[in-house]
């Protein structure tokens, strides 16, 4: 999937307003540079100015060896699939009074159980850190969506709610004709805007089906703009939030 730099570097301006990262920060690289969290892991930390932490293999399936790395390198901002999460939380659990200097931490990769979150949640105040839940897609350069977590939302939440589009994406939520469906209906996300990759290398046929003609591009002053099909389910609620149902096909 060809992604451009301008693709990666206007994740990070569209996502400014949230963040706020700079040089202070420490990020962890924790996963494998095939996996495209990793272009949001290391940019995120070389486009600001910060330091860069990468994560022993070993250590990175040890999470009591982990959380002691992240105290130990002061790691500001952590980025996690729910499921290396959770056994980091158990971790944590298990060693109390862990120094941790954490500011945000990011979900990508899977769907997050919001429920899980609680027993984080007693043990660590709503903003030390900001937990954040992303929804993302390599095809639309890593992440399209965004909401900060808190108890209250966590206890609250049982789906895995993705939050907002990223400000300079669109995401659509249509049916089988391509028409919106109204707030509280599930359809088929379809991503807009900024973030689009060029296709798939070499693959004009899937390009074809994937990266479809944008039928609301006008509204936008756009002309013969695509959009990217995602084949994931999602639900709009009445304040703008998306929730996530999972795969199209399953």
């Amino acid at each position: 999937v060809p992604v451009t730099h301008h693709n990666v570097a206007r994740l990070f301006s569209a996502t400014d307003l949230w963040f706020g990262f700079d040089a202070d920060d420490v990020w962890t690289l924790f996963h494998s540079y095939a996996f495209d969290f990793s272009v949001w892991e290391m940019w995120g930390a070389l486009l600001h100015g910060g330091r860069l932490v990468v994560v022993p293999h070993l250590v990175s399936r040890d999470p009591a060896a982990f959380l002691r790395l992240l105290a130990g390198e002061r790691v500001t901002v952590l980025n996690q699939t729910p499921s290396a999460f959770y056994q980091l939380m158990a971790a944590d659990k298990e060693n109390p009074g862990s120094d941790l200097a954490l500011r945000y931490v990011v979900f990508g990769g899977e769907a997050l159980e919001l429920a899980r979150l609680a027993d984080w949640y007693d043990r660590h105040a709503d903003d030390a850190p900001t937990l954040v839940n992303m929804y993302g897609i390599t095809e639309t350069t890593v992440h399209v969506s965004y909401i900060a977590l808190d108890r209250a939302k966590a206890a609250a939440g049982a789906s895995s709610t993705i939050g907002v589009n990223i400000p300079d994406l669109r995401v659509y939520v249509l049916d089988e004709y391509l028409q919106p469906v109204p707030p509280g209906v599930t359809g088929e996300m379809y991503v807009a805007g900024e973030g689009l990759a060029r296709g798939y290398l070499g693959r004009h046929a899937l390009t074809a089906e994937r990266f479809v003609a944008d039928p609301f591009a006008h509204l936008f002053g756009e002309s013969g703009t695509p959009m990217y099909r995602s084949g994931d389910l999602a639900r709009r609620r009445h304040d703008g939030n998306l929730d996530y149902f999972g795969r199209a096909d399953h």
